[in-house]
C-alpha cells in the first residue's frame, strides 16, 4: 500500500495526537484465559543520494525516477492469552505484509517462565539477538544485514526451553513458514546465553546459536538490501536463479552485548554456510555489525529471556532520547559466486515519547561493491510509530 505523502503525514500527526493507553489491552476471560490485545503500526521514509540505482522506485521492475520511497512500514494486530494453567497463547498478524506473525501455545513447566515447550509460530532461537528483540524497540530504523539476510525468521516447529534470569538454552525443529508462499525448509535450531553479569544498570550478555536447514527446492538466494527495509532492488545479491544445487544451509551466530547505565554495546556476527553437490564448489558467506546506544535522559536497559528491554522514559512528557552508531558489514562473495559486499555506517536517534509513541531519524552511509561495479548511496530515514 503506497501512501501519498499528505494522507501519510495526517495519518502520523494522528499517532502522536492520541491519547497514552496501556500495553495489552484487557479484552476479557474466555474459557480461562485472560485476553488481551496488542498493536504496531509503523511509517517510513527514505530519502535517497542515489549513485548508480533508482532506489526510490515502487519496485525492482517499475523505475520511477523518484529519489524517497515513503509507506506504511508494519501494521501488527496481536492476540494474547494467559491460562488456564501454565499455558499461554498468542495470535499475530501484519496487516501490512499480509503475513502471519507469532502464532503459537506455550506450556510452562512447572509454571516457570523460562522452562517452556512451545509449539507454532515463533522466531527461531537461531535468529540474530536483535530479531530476538522486541520490533518495536529497535536500536535502528534498518535491522542489520545478519539479520535480514543470514538469519532464519519465523518458523512453524515445536521447541523447548530451560534456565533462569541468567542463562538459556533454547532448541527447536521446524518446518515452513505459516502464510503460503513464504519461506520453506525444514531444519533444527539452537541457542545458549549466559549472562555473567545481570544486575539494575549493569548487564553482560554472551551468547551462541546455529541453525541448519534444508534449502527445499535446491536452490537458495542470499542477498541483501542497503540498509532500507523497502526498497525491492539488491545490488548485493548471489543471483535471481540463487545458488543452484544447494542441498543444506548452516548459519552460526555469536553475540555479545554490555550495558552500563545509560549505555549499551552490542555486537553480532554470522557465518552461512551452503552445502552443495554435483560439480559445485560449497558457498560461504559471513558479516558482523557493532552497535553503541546512550540513552542521554539517564534510562538504562532490562534483561529478560535472553534479550534487552528498553525501559519506559523516567519523565513521560519529556520522553527517553537516544543516539546510536552502528557500523555493519556483509560479505556474500565467495570463489565464483560473486554476490558482492557492503559496508555501511549508520548514526541515529530515536525519541521515545510517553508510553506509546516513538520517533526514530537516521543517516546511513552505504558502500557496495560486486566485481568491478560499485554503488554507494546515502540515505536519510524517518519512522514515526504508535504502539499499544
Amino acid at each position: 500500500m503506497k501512501l501519498t505523502r499528505s494522507t501519510l503525514t495526517l495519518a502520523l500527526l494522528a499517532a502522536a495526537a492520541a491519547p497514552a493507553a496501556q500495553a495489552e489491552i484487557p479484552i476479557d476471560v474466555i474459557a480461562g484465559s485472560e485476553v488481551s490485545f496488542e498493536g504496531l503500526v509503523q511509517a517510513d521514509f527514505y530519502k535517497f543520494d542515489s549513485d548508480t540505482i533508482d532506489y526510490g522506485a515502487d519496485s525492482a521492475t517499475d523505475l520511477d525516477g523518484d529519489d524517497y520511497l515513503q509507506e506504511l512500514r508494519r501494521a501488527e494486530l496481536v492476540l494474547k492469552g494467559k491460562g488456564p494453567g501454565n499455558i499461554e497463547w498468542v495470535l499475530g498478524y501484519d496487516a501490512k505484509d499480509d503475513k502471519f506473525l507469532d502464532a503459537n501455545i506455550k506450556y510452562k513447566i512447572g509454571g516457570n517462565a523460562n522452562h517452556f515447550l512451545q509449539i507454532g509460530q515463533f522466531k527461531q532461537p537461531g535468529a540474530t539477538l536483535e530479531e530476538l528483540s522486541s520490533t518495536k524497540n529497535n536500536d535502528f530504523i534498518s535491522k542489520s544485514s545478519i539479520t535480514n539476510s543470514i538469519g532464519t525468521p519465523r518458523r512453524v516447529g515445536l521447541q523447548y526451553n530451560i534456565g533462569d534470569a541468567n542463562w538459556g538454552v533454547t532448541a527447536s525443529f521446524f518446518g515452513r513458514e505459516l502464510t503460503r508462499n513464504r519461506e520453506h525448509g525444514g531444519g533444527y535450531s539452537a541457542r545458549g546465553y549466559w549472562a555473567p553479569i545481570n544486575s539494575a544498570g549493569s548487564i553482560l550478555h554472551l551468547g551462541i546459536n546455529y541453525t541448519d536447514k534444508d534449502t527445499d527446492g535446491d536452490v537458495i538466494r542470499l542477498r541483501a538490501r542497503p540498509m532500507a527495509d523497502m526498497v525491492p532492488t539488491r545490488f548485493v545479491d548471489t543471483g535471481s536463479s540463487g545458488l543452484r544445487a544447494a542441498d543444506r544451509n548452516n548459519v552460526l551466530g555469536l553475540e555479545a552485548m554490555w550495558v552500563n547505565g545509560p549505555f549499551k554495546l552490542q555486537g553480532e556476527y554470522m557465518t552461512t554456510d551452503v552445502k552443495r553437490y554435483g560439480n559445485f564448489e560449497d558457498f560461504t558467506g559471513d558479516g558482523y555489525y557493532v552497535s553503541g546506544l546512550w540513552n542521554i535522559t539517564g534510562e538504562t536497559w532490562g534483561y529478560k529471556a535472553g534479550v534487552p528491554t528498553t525501559p519506559l522514559p523516567d519523565d513521560p512528557t519529556k520522553g527517553l532520547w537516544q543516539l546510536g552508531l552502528r557500523y555493519d558489514t556483509i560479505d556474500l562473495t565467495d570463489g565464483a559466486v560473486v554476490g558482492g559486499e557492503m559496508d555501511s555506517i549508520t548514526a541515529g536517534v530515536n525519541w521515545y515519547w510517553r508510553s506509546n509513541f516513538k520517533f526514530m531519524l537516521n543517516y546511513v552511509a552505504v558502500k557496495q561493491e560486486k566485481g568491478a561495479l560499485n554503488d554507494d548511496p546515502n540515505i536519510l530515514e524517518a519512522r514515526m510509530q504508535f504502539y499499544w
